[in-house]
């Protein structure tokens, strides 16, 4: 029986950033501390890679032998019992894979997100029937369970734009989003008339990239860059392939979506133009 998988949090991330750094300012590599330790140098890389949670006696070995005072045990402590939370019960989050359910965690603790999309309407603001459509095209002849997680996963995430703190949200959208017909012409006007309330939101900005807006820097694939309101959170982005969904994480990396970003909210339609579109499309689908 396969052991039970790991998700990513950003509470694991940052403990995995500050054992890295821990060990170091001891001036120590990993093949040191598996000597002094007995700690394998697989199980030391997935720890500092944050692949792998520590167990608690596991922990406290590592900050003997890196020295810490007893401020960053107590810190480095703290952060594994987060990251060993439960959280949400989620019985549909077993058929995801695993990047996309690290990236509905990151997704459920940022404070906010910019997101590129250029077939789809993005899964937060997604009706029912359009997220079936979607996934039964995307997904052909996929099991029925994992279609059905899949679909609960969408709607569920919803739920972080109306928690106390919602998430801000920032979405640019190709016209190409709003005017295919995914799942017949009903569906697709209960969709834009679902995106049209969304935009009402106070934490929802939304916009529209038209077609004759040209050529664009986004014109490569999706992506959702996240923010974190935690400083030692480093941003990251996701980007959903058809070989695979990738977390992004390197500096440059993200800085480099960021910029692309800006460049596509500068080029779209503003909000109130962007909605005016809308209507307009949803007016002619009957």
């Amino acid at each position: 029986m396969a052991g039970k998988r790991t998700v990513l949090t950003a509470g694991l991330r940052r403990l995995a950033a500050l054992l890295t750094e821990m060990r170091d300012k001891v001036g120590l590599s990993k093949e040191e501390v598996s000597t002094r330790t007995g700690i394998n140098v697989t199980t030391l890389y997935r720890i500092e890679q944050a692949q792998a949670r520590p167990q608690r006696r596991t922990l406290n070995t590592l900050l003997d032998i890196y020295e810490v005072d007893p401020d960053r045990r107590r810190y480095a402590l703290e952060l594994l019992s987060d990251a060993q939370k439960p959280g949400m019960s989620r019985p549909w989050e077993a058929n995801l894979t695993e990047v996309y359910a690290a990236y509905i965690n990151f997704e459920s603790e940022a404070l906010s997100a910019r997101h590129y999309q250029t077939s789809y309407i993005p899964g937060l603001l997604q009706t029912e029937q359009y997220a079936a459509a979607v996934i039964d095209t995307s997904m052909p002849k996929v099991e029925t369970a994992i279609m059905e997680s899949r679909v609960h996963a969408r709607l569920n995430r919803a739920a972080v734009l109306d928690k106390d703190k919602p998430l801000e949200l920032w979405v640019v959208l190709d016209e190409a989003a709003i005017s295919r017909e995914v799942g017949g012409p009903q569906t697709m006007r209960g969709q834009l008339e679902k995106l049209l309330l969304e935009s009402k939101r106070k934490n929802v900005i939304l916009q529209i990239l038209p077609f004759n807006a040209g050529a664009h820097p986004g014109m490569a694939g999706s992506f959702t860059l996240l923010d974190f309101e935690n400083p030692d959170d480093n941003e990251l982005v996701y980007v959903e392939g058809i070989a695979g969904d990738t977390l992004v994480e390197g500096h440059n990396e993200v800085r480099r979506f960021g910029v692309i970003f800006d460049q596509l909210r500068a080029m779209a339609l503003s909000p109130r133009d962007s909605v005016a579109l809308i209507e307009e499309i949803a007016a002619r689908m009957s």
